[in-house]
């Protein structure tokens, strides 16, 4: 009788106590970060939980026609904002010609999403002309600008004096952004990656104009901004909202931006970049500084020429108007100070960024802009679409499933099928923990779809039990005893269950990339429980049976422990017989040897 090789399946019958230990860690750890996080239970799908439900009408004010082509791409738009990862079942789908249905699931955060769905995400670098406080803040009808040689800061010149980011090189000698608090929380300053090019004094530029009509032309449209500009009041999102709508890159307009808990309102020139020649956007935490939290932009060959001639125009000026404003649809979210030009094609967007706001940013201008912008109709709650008795009926499928398999494995494989109970339910456990997690983290939603995935799973994770025990059974009808069975067993069944499942998992994942909606759900789950069937056969299943072999129950053979010789027809060991000290009277079996 041959013994088991040495190595690699000594060293693992030997210390099965070892990975028997790393996956009740595992199991432990995982439990343990789902009641820390407080989500005991896998995030229900819209069909099975219910959801919020936005109705967007769409309007034809951005040069671009409603037609079947521009509605297409605004819902392949809003589907990635809002499915990050493809998993978090958010549904967009067009209704007649000019309307849009979102149903998000409930568990997502819908204010959230209705930001991301409906903005267009227009970004601009306006040339700042005029600046001053609005509201209550205001402490003169008109702004006055300020050299920037000014010894003390004037809080009616312009925002920038008293809490003003500079965009320059990191390698400059220009104040930090991480030292100010200029604009928005999720925007403080920009500066450029990269070495930047001198671009002149600010001691040869002539004095900016103390009204925006000085700046952006005369007679009545001069007349018109002037007016616009001096009953903006900035703290009433009712005219925040109309300073910014229905204006043009190439026009020069009025808009608001806000300092702290103070509004500013603000003269811009036009556009001198384009949001569309931001190439990238990504967020991104500065590890080496205090920067925090930053969106990384890479701008286009074209729009880091055009960013590098603006900041070196706005250089040689004096403040305000050495300034540009970042303009995101059309509210200033940062207007820092240019003191040279910015070249290299790369900027970052730094401050008091937090990770969500960085990302939504980084989001919103990865994705592009809206071919058409889009009015909110309606926000209703709707109820599940498949409610409570579906969900319970796809529990009630699953589990006289996995009763019907319980009752093959006990029938067939007697002793046998408490090793393969015992791993379906390590699987199990493992596979709703993990979903429990999934759900904050990359807001995967379980949907009904999703139940059937993890049903048909319970049927993978049982045929890999099966290639296993028919593999010792196969050892132990050649002659072996259970304990170098189940070590010889082993190797040749490990291959054929990695084959099985990368089958299985290799078109879970066809499956999930090249299909959208609910059936990514399907895929998704599939392809999660091949990847722990795995786990679990490798440090659960086999480690128990080296350990079961060693038990007098299994190792004996008894008539209920699934591997009697007897029933399975088991050969005796084959021994090579001794040849008789006398004359042998006749020709020798060649069967004997």
């Amino acid at each position: 009788m041959a013994a088991p090789k040495k190595g690699r399946s000594a060293s693992a019958q030997s210390k099965p106590g070892r990975s028997l230990a790393l996956i009740l860690i595992a199991i432990v750890a995982l439990t343990g970060g789902m009641f820390a996080s407080g989500h005991k239970t896998p995030r229900l799908g819209i069909d099975l939980a219910g959801g919020t439900s936005i109705t967007l009408k769409a309007k034809a004010d951005q040069g671009s026609a409603i037609n079947k082509a521009n509605m297409d791409t605004a819902v392949d738009i809003m589907n990635r904002r809002v499915n990050g990862l493809g998993v978090s079942e958010a549904e967009v789908q067009t209704q007649g010609n000019d309307n849009i249905i979102v149903n998000i699931p409930k568990g997502t955060n819908s204010k959230e999403a209705q930001q991301q769905v409906g903005t267009t995400a227009k970004l601009y670098f306006r040339p700042v002309l005029a600046a001053g406080p609005s509201g209550a803040a205001a402490q003169s009808p008109s702004p006055s600008a300020s050299p920037s040689g000014s010894s003390s800061p004037n809080p009616s010149a312009s925002p920038s004096a008293s809490s003003k980011q500079t965009a320059s090189s990191p390698s400059s000698g220009s104040p930090s952004a991480s030292a100010t608090s200029q604009g928005r929380p999720v925007t403080d300053a920009l500066k450029t990656g990269s070495t930047p090019s001198p671009s002149g004094s600010a001691s040869g530029s002539s004095k900016p104009s103390p009204t925006p009509s000085a700046s952006s032309g005369s007679g009545t449209d001069a007349s018109k901004l002037q007016a616009r500009y001096t009953a903006l009041d900035c703290t009433k999102p009712a005219e925040r909202a109309k300073a910014g709508s229905g204006t043009k890159p190439g026009d020069t307009i009025v808009a608001c931006g806000q300092i702290g808990k103070a509004w500013y309102k603000y003269v811009l020139g036009p556009a001198g970049v384009d949001g569309t020649e931001v190439k990238k956007a990504q967020a991104v935490f500065d590890t080496q500084g205090a920067a925090g939290w930053q969106v990384q932009m890479t701008f286009t060959g074209s729009g880091a020429k055009k960013f590098a001639d603006v900041t070196g125009t706005l250089a040689q000026k004096q403040e305000p108007q050495n300034e540009f404003g970042i303009v995101l649809d059309g509210e200033v979210v940062s207007s820092p100070r240019v003191s040279q030009a910015i070249t290299g094609g790369q900027a970052e967007i730094s401050g008091s960024f937090t990770q969500k706001e960085a990302q939504s940013l980084a989001n919103m201008l990865s994705y592009g802009a809206l071919p058409l912008s889009f009015q909110e109709q309606s926000v209703t709650t709707v109820t599940a679409a498949l409610g409570g008795d579906q969900l319970h009926a796809g529990l009630l499928a699953g589990a006289i499933g996995l009763a019907l398999v319980v009752i093959y494995l006990v029938v067939y494989y007697r002793g046998l099928s408490v090793v393969a109970m015992a791993s379906l339910l390590v699987s199990a456990i493992l596979t709703y923990v993990i979903m429990s997690l999934l759900g904050p983290t990359i807001h995967f939603a379980l949907n009904l779809p999703a139940v059937c995935g993890a049903i048909v799973a319970i049927g993978i994770t049982a045929d890999s039990f099966i290639v296993y025990f028919e593999r010792i059974r196969d050892e132990i009808r050649e002659g072996r005893t259970l304990r170098p069975a189940v070590e010889r067993a082993w190797p040749r069944a490990r291959r054929t269950i990695l084959v099985s499942d990368f089958v299985s998992f290799l078109a879970a994942a066809v499956l999930f990339i090249v299909t959208v909606g609910k059936v990514q759900g399907f895929a998704f789950t599939l392809g999660l429980t091949t990847v722990l069937d795995v786990v679990v056969v490798f440090f659960f299943t086999k480690p128990l049976m080296t350990l079961l072999a060693r038990r007098k129950f299994f190792a004996n053979g008894h008539k209920w422990s699934g591997l009697d010789p007897k029933s399975l027809g088991a050969k005796p060991p084959l021994r090579r017989t001794r040849r008789p000290a006398g004359p042998v009277s006749g020709p020798a079996d060649p069967k004997e040897a």
